[in-house]
């Protein structure tokens, strides 16, 4: 049984060699990527966005922009001993104003980098609301995940290939000042794009998501293009876009996974599984020979916890993002099935976050266990 282990991940080995014939144009070589990422230590943090923000528009917007919030939470945070932080972005935040825009993240590398915290910063979102605005944004539904959470771009441009260069100058521009910014730390391209929203936006809910094989196609193309136009800017920072879903990778790799994984600089992933799926999918794409983010994990309800999740990637020295920090407008603390199964109370075991608004954490045990971790792991 331990030869055909071995004889399969050689095999693997040699057939991951044999696709980087596939590489997309500009990718680091694996030495430069192995290089980038010797120089970080243990890379630990999360999702990030301020309890006032009910979506990624709220939290950059001129008028419900809070540096107070994010100052507080990231200090928390910090307190942890996290250091880096996964936040979105949006197109329409660039197109309605781009010079507050700049201003504002300006303001919040400030307040990240008195903490030590870097930032990876997501470009495009395939996940929940397909119809984005600017302006006053809705209140949360009550006792519902992400209820207000939108897509980036917003079904209007993606379902029109032929407005996606309307996005290049977006990309772009964001890009170009912070190309050389050593408060960034890496550039995720595109968060789960394919996602179906079947749940909550598509074919069981509000249906207004466009056909799954649709949304397949499209955002296969978009990604392809962002990491083209990512390539022309050439940051000093690396480039991702992170594998998600059932871990049928690398057995089925659908095109859009095979250009997330190809054309990566270093590899990402989500994980919302327990302890034996998570240790196989870091097994098998540490075969690729690059540094590995895991993007997403923890929703304790399906066994992904910080208990039994942060040391599988201690070990292998993964990058681990978990969803949430701070219970707030988002919501994330009550679970996905609320989109099907409405709540009317708090559940008793979270499915996100690590702090109440007030500072206390959700559990002092596990708020222990994630200090020590990451303290010992970077010591």
């Amino acid at each position: 049984m331990k030869f055909l282990k071995t004889l399969f991940a050689c095999y693997f080995l040699l057939a991951s060699l044999a696709a980087s014939a596939s590489d997309g144009p500009g990718r680091w070589p694996i030495e430069k990527a192995n290089k980038w990422y010797r120089n970080q230590p243990w890379l630990v943090g999360t999702n990030f966005v301020p309890s006032t923000a009910v979506n990624q528009i709220e939290m950059w917007q001129e008028d419900t922009f809070d540096p107070e919030t994010i100052k507080r939470e990231l200090g928390w945070a910090s307190e942890l001993g996290m250091n880096t932080m996964r936040v979105f972005l949006h197109d329409i935040l660039w197109n309605e104003d781009k010079e507050g825009f700049f201003k504002r993240i300006d303001e919040y590398l400030k307040i990240a980098d008195q903490y030590g915290i870097k930032t990876m910063f997501v470009f495009f979102d395939g996940v929940w609301h397909p119809v984005p605005k600017a302006g006053k944004q809705p209140e949360p539904t009550p006792h519902l995940h992400n209820s207000a959470w939108v897509q980036s771009p917003g079904k209007e441009i993606l379902s029109d290939t032929s407005r996606f260069d309307e996005l290049k100058p977006y990309v772009q521009s964001v890009l170009t000042r912070y190309k050389n910014d050593y408060r960034v730390l890496i550039w995720d391209l595109f968060n789960e794009p394919e996602n179906d929203n079947a749940g909550s936006w598509g074919e069981k809910n509000r249906k207004i998501e466009m056909p799954k094989q649709e949304k397949m196609k499209q955002t296969t193309e978009l990604l392809r293009r962002a990491f083209a136009w990512a390539r022309e800017v050439n940051p000093s920072q690396p480039i991702t876009a992170g594998l998600w879903g059932k871990p049928t990778w690398p057995e089925t790799l659908k095109e859009i996974d095979r250009i997330s994984l190809f054309y990566s600089d270093v590899i990402s992933f989500h994980s919302y599984y327990g302890p034996e799926i998570t240790q196989k999918m870091v097994d098998d794409l540490s075969l690729y020979g690059r540094p590995l983010l895991c993007t997403e994990y923890m929703a304790r309800g399906e066994d992904s916890k910080f208990e039994n999740i942060m040391p599988i990637f201690a070990e292998h020295k993964v990058a681990a993002y978990n969803w949430g920090l701070v219970d707030g407008k988002s919501q994330t603390k009550y679970p996905w099935v609320t989109w099907e199964k409405p709540f009317t109370e708090e559940p008793k075991e979270w499915h996100h976050d690590i702090f109440r608004a007030n500072g206390k954490p959700y559990s002092k045990k596990e708020v222990k266990f994630i200090k020590k971790i990451i303290k010992k792991t970077n010591r």
